[in-house]
């Protein structure tokens, strides 16, 4: 009996050292710092001039402003390569290098220092490009030129830079607002989970067009599939579900979020819902922005420019429907865009017309949101993207 207490006391040491270890490695990592870029309107009347960043520790919620990160004209819309190494912007302009064209822009990202390095400007083959997305692989930039109408792929060359377009697709028609819709506005281009597809909303023809895309060679098939939104609805922006299998496309004209099981095989979405990103009380003047599903799947964010509100919706696990949860209020005017931090504790919203960036927490379990307290003073913020630094 003896010997087998005495081992097993000699043990204890042993299996305590152990029990560290494991605890040590499967311990969570502590959360990462991260820089955000953030993308503004640089035209008459605004004091920006391109692109600025920011250090955020969402540890303790401090932001220091790094100042103006790279000069550049109008770059409303920024996307950051998978490497981190690079960012993307649209130099949303209707003129460029002589042609009716806007630019889009390669950055080298500086880590350290948050500075960003021009590589080179290529034209972004239509006028007034307003959204840019880099492929899974990191080896095409897609751009949407709002008032060209039009969508382009871009090879990003090894160094970062970009070459000429290895696709181009122009829309033709138009919608059923005469103001609005007379021509094709392509307003997004967002890529499926399993990067086969290029979905385009275009405001100016009620659609939402899904190509073919081909990784290997940076090509958009010719035969889209499409959704058709309401007549004069305006699809602008498109959000995946983290599951890969729902969608949802905000309506900027309707202020309304169209509801989609998506078919990765066909291509095809199939409409479960729409339903306004409005309070019912609400009569005032409204287009929706931005929309964005929180990263645990279970919760969809979208703007109000209007009611100057962030609408939150709940969304059911099993049917992909919506149920608004709460409006709040923005603190500020025009929320052009807005940018979950990367944990999904932290909402970014660029205010743009009230020149400000306003920090939200976001509550994991209910998906509320609460004003942080810190407001940046920017002008006409457009963009918020992060790079994790740390």
């Amino acid at each position: 009996m003896k010997s087998i207490q005495n081992l097993l006391k000699s043990l204890i040491p042993l299996l305590a050292f152990l029990l560290l270890t494991v605890s040590a490695e499967t311990a969570p990592s502590a959360a990462h710092k991260y820089l955000v870029y953030v993308g503004t309107y640089t035209n008459e009347g605004s004091t920006s001039k391109g692109i600025y960043a920011y250090r955020f520790d969402p540890g303790t919620a401090e932001v220091t402003s790094l100042g103006l990160a790279a000069e550049t004209a109008n770059p409303s819309f920024l996307a950051v390569h998978p490497s981190h190494r690079f960012l993307y912007a649209v130099n949303e302009v209707k003129n460029y290098a002589g042609r009716r064209s806007g630019a889009v822009s390669a950055f080298a990202i500086d880590r350290t220092t948050g500075k960003l390095t021009l590589l080179n400007e290529v034209a972004s083959k239509g006028s007034d490009p307003c959204y840019i997305t880099v492929d899974k692989t990191g080896k095409y930039v897609l751009v949407a030129n709002y008032t060209g109408g039009n969508v382009a792929v871009f090879p990003v060359l090894e160094d970062g830079r970009l070459g000429e377009a290895s696709a181009f697709v122009q829309h033709t028609g138009h919608g059923a607002n005469p103001e609005r819709q007379a021509g094709p506005h392509a307003h997004s281009i967002d890529l499926s989970p399993d990067n086969r597809s290029a979905v385009v909303d275009d405001l100016g023809l009620d659609e939402t067009l899904i190509y073919q895309f081909d990784s290997a060679r940076g090509a958009l098939a010719p035969d889209p599939t499409v959704a058709k939104a309401a007549p004069g609805a305006g699809p602008r922006h498109f959000a995946f579900h983290p599951n890969g299998k729902l969608a949802y496309v905000i309506d900027e004209m309707a202020s309304t979020v169209a509801a989609f099981r998506y078919d990765a095989g066909s291509r095809a979405l199939r409409p479960l819902q729409t339903i306004s990103t409005l309070p019912e009380n609400f009569s005032g003047q409204n287009t929706a922005a931005e929309i964005q599903v929180h990263p645990s799947g279970k919760f969809l964010y979208a703007s109000n420019r209007g009611h100057d509100s962030v609408a939150v919706f709940a969304i059911d696990a099993s049917k992909g429907t919506l149920t608004a949860i709460d409006y709040v209020s923005t603190k500020g005017h025009s929320p052009r865009n807005f940018e979950i931090a990367p944990g999904g504790s932290w909402l970014f919203n660029a205010n743009q017309k009230s020149d400000n960036l306003v920090i939200f927490r976001v509550n994991p379990q209910t998906g509320r949101l609460t004003a942080s307290g810190t407001v940046l003073e920017l002008a006409q913020p457009v963009c918020v993207k992060f790079v994790p630094i740390e």
